[in-house]
């Protein structure tokens, strides 16, 4: 049963597979094509600007700063502004399409080159790692540079537009084009700007804290892989890779989380009207440091492993339900069996205790406390094997409750930072288990196979409820944009003043923002891939090279660990790459079908004597087709929206297919229990984003 428990997981955990799986979690997060219903809008804003700079011109340099202008070039024309803001504008979204289009090309290599490292890994000798692994893991790590600078500039060219509007409004302040109530709306809206900026200011700290973080993880792997097999008995190998398993899915946890805090969607940018008080409440949240807390997050698949190993030796059977003292017991070295688990209790709390206080690590520090109690308590009894029936049943409820708390924990771990449910083996740990005659036991292997299973179910759900809720913000906005569109087709020249005006600058400022924020994004994630790679490359590839064989000969050893983290960072690094194909794959669809042609109108446009009657049919096409843009847009998501809920379907369908139908029957109770545990981690309430 074990081994078809076995090779059914591995069925589903391809490298394609988690590719996919990484996609489906982050989809509702990364589906470029619901933020750029605000593009369209930023277009048809920008013809409006230069239909309106045919009218009246004015200075607005009365009252100018004493460094002077560092956006603004020509502030003695109101209209020569107006021109310079639909020129970057223009700049800004060609320079995005291109970019993106590179993007999109370059990622699609990268399975190619993962490929060409998992064969070298794992099917060249130690030599052939050394020389030509590098290569390619730096073939991937160039794609990531070049992905990171073709971001980066994509991300300034829209900075650039935001700040040339915000001083162009901060100018007419200045200049008293503004009274009353109409001063203190523009304020406000300069404010929001400004906020913004400070949110994407926080955001890159977290990103850069990220960064370091993850590296300390790696690093941490290798010196808990080390202490977790230098204190283990012999004979214990499979066990032993039960806490190097739990490891390396921190590693991967750890990852998962730091895309996933990328991905979610800022709550400043989810409305264009937004309160300052508002705004200034979600900038102090995004302060809650969660690149802590998804550091403790990753330590949760060890905590469980423990858990579930204090059982494992206890042995519980038999109808009296009691436990085995001769089996818990090693008389021949006079030592307690779970002594060994409470020293990996004791080392992760150790690792705790670098990470700032957070209530997710006030959580894992009580569930190894705990766990380092009932080993405690169990050593104090197994060496006479003595203990009265009502003192054994407490033990055996204490570990009941503390695997539910770390079910439950670990739910919340996968519900935070998107990792999935079904996670893949490391191939040589993989290839271990396949050829090794002492599996963990049968049923210990059905409980976590039913216990992911539930997991996945839980997972997929909320990811589509929480698409569910995208779609039907999106279509909210939606109407909004559609009304400010249709109130500018209606436009005329002679109705326009200058409230007007300074109203689709604001607008338009708000739009920018919004296509923008994902361009931060896309930085961000390139930082992890160069990132991921680099570490890979000046960390685990030189352990490798200087791992030495454990005296206890194991034979899953520390070169082969070695080669598994390898895999572990380049599969992540890949599956991350993957996420950012599909995104450029969108946004290149998104602005080849609804945006290049209005930006090339725009073009036209600025370029058009406005006197002229072919200037007016311009305008009014393009008015018409970035309204035509809107609905194109909203077709795409529910497209995309229909073909998510049909894979997700797929995805859970599959599971049940190849995994939950070889699972022996289970009692109704226990099921019951694993999707209470289960849900007690997706259900719980707390603002982590």
């Amino acid at each position: 049963m074990n081994s078809d428990i076995l090779k059914s997981t591995q069925s589903l955990t391809t490298a394609e597979d988690m590719r996919n799986q990484t996609k489906l979690i982050m989809q509702p997060y990364a589906n470029w094509e619901q933020y750029l219903t605000p593009a369209p809008l930023s277009i048809a804003i920008l013809g409006e600007l230069v239909f309106i700079s045919s009218s009246t011109d004015f200075s607005i340099n009365k009252n100018p700063p004493k460094d002077g202008y560092k956006f603004i070039k020509y502030p003695d024309s109101f209209r020569a502004c107006l021109m310079q803001v639909c020129n970057s504008g223009w700049w800004a979204f060609n320079e995005a399409h291109k970019s993106m289009d590179q993007i999109r090309l370059h990622t699609a290599q990268v399975p190619d080159y993962m490929k060409t490292a998992v064969n070298i890994l794992f099917k060249g000798n130690d030599e052939v790692v050394k020389a030509h692994l590098p290569d390619q893991l730096n073939n991937i790590r160039l794609i990531a540079d070049e992905c990171l600078e073709l971001s980066d500039v994509a991300e300034k060219r829209f900075t650039d537009v935001i700040n040339i509007i915000q001083e162009l409004l901060e100018a007419c302040m200045n200049a008293e084009h503004f009274y009353g109530e109409e001063m203190a709306a523009i304020k406000k809206k300069i404010e929001e700007g400004k906020l913004r900026e400070q949110s994407a200011l926080e955001t890159k700290k977290r990103s850069e804290k990220a960064m370091s973080a993850m590296e300390k993880e790696l690093d941490q792997a290798h010196e808990s892989y080390k202490k977790a097999l230098d204190s283990l008995p012999n004979g214990w190998e499979m066990i032993g890779m039960d806490f190097v398993s739990g490891i390396t899915q921190g590693v991967t946890v750890m990852i998962n989380g730091m895309t996933s805090m990328i991905s979610q969607p800022a709550q400043l940018m989810c409305s264009a009207k937004k309160q300052i008080s508002d705004a200034m409440s979600c900038i102090d949240d995004q302060k809650r440091d969660m690149v802590d807390e998804i550091n403790v997050y990753s330590k949760s698949a060890e905590i469980l492993n423990c858990a579930q190993n204090i059982r494992q030796l206890m042995n519980v059977k038999g109808k009296e339900k009691d436990i085995d003292w001769t089996n818990l017991y090693d008389q021949k070295n006079k030592t307690t069996k779970t002594d060994f688990v409470a020293e990996q209790f004791g080392r992760i709390s150790e690792t705790l205790k670098s990470i700032p206080d957070c209530p997710a690590k006030k959580q894992a520090h009580e569930l190894c406390k705990q766990g380092k109690k009932i080993c405690n308590t169990l050593a104090k009894y197994a060496p006479d094997g003595k203990c009265d029936k009502d003192k054994s049943t407490e033990i055996i409820k204490e570990v009941s409750d503390l695997i539910k708390s770390a079910r439950s924990f670990d739910s919340k771990s996968k519900d935070i930072t998107n990792s999935p449910a079904i996670s893949q083996k490391p191939p040589m740990m993989s290839k271990e288990e396949n050829k090794s005659e002492n599996m963990s036991p049968s049923q210990r292997a059905t409980d976590n196979a039913r216990f992911a299973i539930e997991q996945s179910r839980a997972q997929l759900n909320k990811t589509r409820e929480t698409y569910e809720k995208c779609v039907e913000n999106l279509e909210k906005n939606q109407k909004e944009l559609t009304d400010i569109l249709v109130s500018m087709r209606n436009c005329e020249l002679n109705k326009i003043d200058f409230k007007t005006t300074i109203e689709m600058l604001v607008k338009g400022m708000d739009a920018m923002g919004r296509v923008k924020e994902q361009w931060e994004k896309m930085v961000h994630f390139f930082q992890m891939v160069s990132n991921i790679v680099k570490t890979s490359l000046s960390k685990t590839l030189t352990n490798f090279v200087s791992a030495s064989e454990k005296t206890q000969a194991l034979s899953y050893n520390a070169k082969l660990f070695s080669k598994d983290l390898l895999y572990t960072q380049a599969s992540q690094a890949c599956n991350i790459a993957s996420l950012v194909h599909m995104i450029s794959g969108t946004y290149t669809d998104v602005s080849n079908k609804y945006l290049m042609d209005r930006v090339s109108s725009l073009g036209k446009l600025m370029a058009m004597d406005k006197s002229k009657p072919e200037f007016e049919n311009e305008r009014k096409q393009l008015q018409n087709s970035c309204d035509e843009a809107q609905k194109g847009i909203l077709r795409l998501v529910l497209k995309n929206k229909e073909e998510y809920d049909q894979k997700s379907t797929a995805r859970l369908e599959r599971v049940d297919r190849e995994l939950l139908a070889i699972l022996p029957a289970a009692p109704p109770e226990e099921i019951k229990s694993i999707q209470e545990d289960v849900q007690a981690g997706f259900n719980e309430e707390e603002a982590y984003y």
